[in-house]
């Protein structure tokens, strides 16, 4: 008995709460990667820079104040800069729309066109960002480390296996829960929510029953900006920040938004969590959990990894290719891509 729970919080410890924390990033990510295809029809390949871009802002806020003694207690500054870093990435894709995608968009070019476009917006952004913070990892993580400690719950259920969680972790789950009910109550109880869906299902309609196409871009970027600040600075606090690691999560969270339904909101949640579990269970090595599970004859030699944690992005790569063949509009009959 005792060994199924240590198996069970192992299984806890390195699959189960890893995952639910990088599921709740990816997303919050691949929402933004959704509402950018699903109301102005496009593939925003800048997303992942853009949540860099934020992200970088937040840090560079929170070791400001971390510089004038100002912190959280036991929770991160980086919540006290949170606000900010939001307000920076604002001001960046608002200009960026204003002075790059507003112009194709009066032309009304190809989807492609704009595709193209904002590989360009990627490019530039992430040069931006390591001209500014550099390429290297940043730490900016303070306050308490762990919400559990594994010595902690050791000495509390006296199993043999501890089990760990980071306050990042607990922090993810948290906003990760409020940013999307507060999405889904603005989408769906608010008028300019409501017109943004109706924009979304039928532009043409939309613009004959008086809804300013303008509005619904404005409010549209600035809801990207927010989900994709969030995103990036959860996810450096969770583990680092490094603006080549944002530049490859753009893989995940495009799988994450098409296995769930490109363009459907809900979608996207669910496709993070589908990507994030996959990541984490194909890459982990069972040897721990099966040493527990099952008899000590049977017990592995090996780590029973199935992939290294070197090509996790790979999976995504794989689910993300099965489903483009098999449904290309997602499990929740997204928009076809």
């Amino acid at each position: 008995m005792m060994d199924m729970l240590n198996a069970l919080v192992a299984l806890a410890n390195f699959v189960i709460v890893p995952a639910l924390a990088y599921g709740s990033q990816l997303a919050l990510g691949a929402l933004g990667v959704t509402m950018i295809y699903g109301i102005l029809r496009f593939s925003n390949f800048a997303h992942g820079d853009t949540m860099a871009f934020g992200t970088m802002a937040v840090i560079l806020f929170t070791w400001l104040f971390q510089s004038w003694g100002i912190s959280f207690g036991p929770l991160p500054t980086a919540l006290l800069a949170l606000p900010f870093g939001i307000v920076i990435c604002m001001a960046l894709v608002l200009l960026t729309d204003r002075y790059v995608y507003a112009f194709y968009r009066a032309q009304k070019v190809k989807p492609v066109v704009l595709v193209i476009v904002s590989m360009g917006v990627m490019f530039v952004t992430n040069g931006l960002v390591r001209l500014i913070i550099g390429p290297d990892d940043q730490r900016f993580s303070d306050g308490e480390r762990f919400l559990i400690s594994a010595r902690d719950f050791k000495e509390m259920t006296g199993l043999d296996e501890g089990l760990a969680i980071k306050t990042g972790q607990a922090l993810t789950l948290v906003v990760a829960i409020i940013a999307v009910a507060l999405l889904f109550w603005f989408l769906n109880r608010t008028r300019t929510g409501k017109s943004m869906r109706a924009y979304s299902d039928n532009e043409d309609l939309a613009l004959l029953s008086g809804i300013n196409p303008e509005k619904v871009v404005m409010v549209t970027w600035l809801i990207v900006a927010t989900l994709a600040t969030l995103a990036g600075t959860l996810y450096g606090l969770d583990k680092s920040f490094k603006p080549f690691t944002y530049f490859q999560l753009l893989l995940p969270f495009f799988a994450a938004a098409i296995v769930g339904g490109l363009g459907h909101p809900l979608g996207a949640i669910v496709g993070g969590f589908v990507i994030a579990f996959s990541e984490v269970t194909i890459t982990y090595a069972w040897k721990k959990v099966l040493t527990y599970s099952v008899p000590e004859s049977w017990a592995p030699d090996g780590l029973v990894q199935l992939l290294s944690t070197d090509y996790k992005f790979a999976v995504s790569f794989v689910i993300l290719l099965v489903v483009l063949l098999f449904r290309p509009t997602g499990l929740f009959k997204g928009k076809s891509v």
